[in-house]
């Protein structure tokens, strides 16, 4: 009975109690936490103090996943420059860009040169070449007022290469933008081929 009573207390008693008084008085005994009547016999028994409890250990959150860098799209090996010339329009003098030096002749109406002074067979240059006038009837030309004409080119510096280069390539990325995905294509090939041309340009 005295050994359950003793540990009944120590069970029940906080983790902060640390001394148990035995008492004893007409052949009874007891055990408390309190000190003993003044008419019993009075036993000090000290306890060990309780095992403070653990907290379980926190599992540590697992660290969070950075993002991934955006990785930009790997630009296309580099091309050597085309080679483009200057152009202008023997009609209305209008320049542009061209890959080919030598532009065929072609008739234009007489009317969009200008005026012009003396008779119509004056302004139209002599045929030396054959292939001016191959296929083509002359007189029927004449008399309809057309006259044979060449557009004049000269070859581009790489400077003049590259800077109309990005011209070409500024107006198909708006081109891209403004077209249907099914039209995509062509214009998306020729983005890339003018990327890699880019390329070469320092």
């Amino acid at each position: 009975m005295r050994l359950a009573v003793v540990l009944w207390l120590l069970v029940s008693a906080p983790a902060a109690a640390e001394t148990v008084y035995k008492c004893q008085a007409n052949g009874q005994v007891t055990y408390q936490q309190a000190p003993c009547a003044t008419h019993q016999a009075q036993q000090v028994i000290q306890l060990q103090d309780a095992a403070p409890s653990v907290a379980p250990p926190v599992a540590a959150a697992p660290p969070a996943r950075e993002k991934a860098p955006d990785i930009p799209a790997p630009l296309p090996a580099p091309v050597p420059l085309p080679r483009l010339f200057g152009c202008v329009r023997a009609t209305d003098g209008k320049p542009y860009t061209s890959d080919n030096g030598t532009p065929q002749p072609y008739l234009a109406p007489f009317g969009v040169l200008g005026a012009a002074t003396g008779p119509l067979s004056a302004n139209v240059p002599a045929a030396s070449a054959p292939e001016l006038t191959r296929g083509v009837d002359f007189a029927s030309a004449t008399r309809g007022h057309y006259v044979w004409v060449q557009d004049s080119c000269r070859a581009l510096s790489a400077a003049e290469t590259c800077e109309a280069l990005r011209d070409e390539a500024e107006a198909n990325q708006r081109a891209i933008r403004n077209a249907f995905k099914s039209e995509r294509g062509p214009l998306d090939a020729k983005d890339a081929r003018l990327r890699g041309q880019l390329q070469s340009c320092r």
